[in-house]
């Protein structure tokens, strides 16, 4: 009888393990490479991606177009998402509103979880929903290098800058400076994986002149907030929920 006892204490402490250490292999971010639901596939777009988060009983991400966040409970590989809310945001071009629809409703389906080597797979009633896993930031490029806005993005669009040169700083402090080619603005941030959260953001100054005024607001707009961060070399390009994006060369 004691073996048997001690023998179901050592099972019952091997399992707990189990789990810990599949919910760890869960935690992070990760991207959508393929998905259907009810028997329609999720058109993918590359400028618009999909993208879910686990972390500490969390879950949140960007839906193609929208930020949405919620709870999540697992029981081995049982999954259950709860308290789901999302921003109501209108982007373009129109797939993009369709794959949020489509991946909105597979949330809601989902009640299985699969982890494999990076890639993770959420499946339900009519759901599949496969993703791969994201890199975090690469905090060393991103933090004491100073950041030259080159480009505004807009969808697929990139448009030139003009204005005063407009630089992007990330301090290991945890503050962040920079500017948007006719005033400067100042805040703090953290990295959350993939993607990067700036608080407390105020630019200084007065209202930019007409010809730099949309320049200013697309600058400010498309950091505030979250926002994801690609560095490929010597270029920093971010990307937000909706359709605005920067693209930074490192300073020489």
């Amino acid at each position: 009888m004691k073996r048997l006892a001690l023998f179901s204490v050592f099972a019952l402490f091997a399992a707990s393990c189990l789990g810990s250490d599949f919910e760890a292999s869960l935690q992070g971010d990760w991207q959508l490479t393929s998905g259907t639901v009810n028997g329609e596939e999720i058109p993918l777009i590359d400028s618009h991606p999909i993208t879910i988060r686990f972390e500490d009983g969390q879950v949140g991400g960007t839906a193609s177009c929208n930020s949405y966040g919620g709870m999540y409970e697992l029981s081995g590989a049982t999954l259950r998402l709860s308290d789901l809310a999302m921003t109501e945001m209108a982007c373009s071009p129109p797939e993009t509103m369709t794959a949020e629809s489509l991946f909105a409703t597979g949330l809601t389906q989902v009640d299985h979880v699969a982890v494999n080597e990076g890639e993770l797979t959420l499946t339900g009633e009519e759901t599949e929903l496969l993703f791969t896993m994201l890199e975090p930031v690469p905090e060393a490029e991103l933090t004491n290098t100073v950041w030259v806005l080159d480009g505004l993005i807009t969808g697929d669009a990139v448009s030139s800058v003009g204005g005063e040169r407009a630089t992007l700083e990330f301090f290991t402090d945890g503050s962040v400076l920079g500017g948007t080619g006719c005033r400067g603005f100042s805040g703090h941030y953290t990295v959350a994986g993939a993607e990067v959260v700036i608080t407390d953001l105020a630019a200084d100054g007065s209202e930019c002149a007409a010809d730099l005024s949309d320049q200013d607001s697309h600058v400010i707009s498309a950091l505030e907030g979250t926002f994801r961060i690609d560095i490929q070399g010597n270029r920093l390009t971010t990307s937000s929920a909706g359709d605005e994006g920067l693209s930074y060369l490192a300073d020489a």
